[in-house]
């Protein structure tokens, strides 16, 4: 009578030891795998087949083959082998058409091409692609067409580092006895309420808020902040037009002590570059100005003020009415003015022009920036 086959003899090195442990451990690992890791190792320590079995809630025939298996290929054996699988539909020659169709231009009438759009458009030429398999396709090649991002085309102007560069240093060294001054218009801001109220958040649930609303309004709002101290003044207007510019100056020139020079910078806005504005400027010798470069509104600092004003209170909040809306941003305000501290301007745009410089080094490259007057 034959005896019984003995247990293949599993002695792992240690390095696959400690591989089989960290396949056990690992929260990535499928489970099927740390089943056969975990049979191994209670093989290396001795175990027969059926108590592994019993131990791990598999079959004997399950222990017996991955047991066999690892002692015969190791590591490697306990993986799957590749399977065949169903073959590919549709070659790389129509893969190629769906990425095509794709990266053109759509329709006339039409913004962007969506699976359903690329699937028809193939179909009329003769090629009978699911909208299902081309979005497969599309996600392989990263291509996704309902989706855009913008980008500013500005080309290397001198002037724009000019500009750039006489904000910076006023910001990083202002000038002795001189209020410098950030001032920009706020526009269009919408006084609306929800028509149902907000229900407010609680443990495990965030707050709820209903999808309709009713508007009362909007008000434009002009702002003034002292670089130096962080404090700002704002007040609402009816226009954004020069005399509201200039009327807001005035009101300044009466506030700032009058040993102090006043030097302002605003972005290049109509009612800040008028024919109107200027000759107000020169009629007030204490005032000087700074204008930001072009698509630089970021170099004003008065542009920080604006962007907490819009997190705080404008996203969220509730207006009844324009009034309301003022004077809600009246409180903003003057919270905001109790616990500023000034910002910390850290960019240099010199330094910036000179790293530009270096990385696009020409024969015929700029000169040095001059001074700020």
């Amino acid at each position: 009578m034959a005896g019984r086959a003995r247990a293949v003899v599993v002695n792992p090195t240690k390095k696959r030891r400690r591989k089989l442990e960290q396949i056990v451990r690992a929260s990535s690992s499928p489970q099927r795998l740390v089943l056969r890791a975990r049979i191994v190792l209670l093989a290396a320590d001795g175990m027969a087949n059926a108590e592994i079995a019993r131990s791990l809630g598999c079959s004997v025939a399950v222990a017996r083959t991955w047991r066999r298996r690892f002692a015969v290929h190791g590591i490697p054996g306990l993986f799957d082998k590749p399977r065949s699988g169903r073959p590919e539909v549709h070659g790389p020659s129509a893969r190629l058409a769906v990425l095509a169709v794709a990266t053109s231009i759509p329709p006339e009438g039409e913004s962007q091409w969506s699976q359903a759009m690329i699937a028809s458009h193939l179909r009329q030429r003769g090629l009978a692609i699911s909208a299902a398999t081309i979005g497969r396709v599309l996600a392989e090649a990263e291509v996704r067409p309902h989706k855009v991002r913008g980008w500013l085309n500005r080309a290397d102007d001198p002037a724009f580092w000019i500009r750039a560069g006489a904000v910076c240093r006023l910001y990083l060294n202002p000038p002795p006895g001189t209020v410098l001054i950030s001032v920009d218009e706020k526009t269009g801001i919408q006084a609306k309420s929800r028509k149902h109220p907000q229900i407010p958040a609680r443990p495990g649930r965030d707050a709820r808020r209903e999808f309709e609303y009713v508007r009362h309004g909007t008000i434009s709002i002009i702002a003034a902040m002292n670089v130096a101290t962080g404090q700002v003044i704002a007040e609402r207007i009816e226009k954004n037009d020069s005399e509201t510019f200039t009327a807001f100056l005035a009101m300044l020139h009466q506030m700032i002590p009058a040993h102090l020079r006043i030097h302002l910078i605003c972005d290049n806005g109509s009612s800040h570059t008028s024919r109107a504005t200027r000759a107000w400027l020169a009629e007030h010798p204490r005032f000087s100005v700074t204008y930001t470069p072009k698509h630089a509104s970021w170099l004003n600092m008065i542009e920080q003020w604006s962007g907490a004003l819009t997190r705080r209170l404008l996203r969220r909040g509730e207006f009844t009415s324009r009034d309301d809306l003022e004077a809600k941003i009246t409180a903003f305000t003057i919270r905001h003015n109790k616990t500023t501290r000034p910002y910390r301007w850290s960019y240099d745009a010199d330094a910036e022009h000179a790293r530009y410089l270096e990385r696009h080094s020409q024969p015929d490259a700029q000169p040095a920036l001059p001074e700020a007057a």
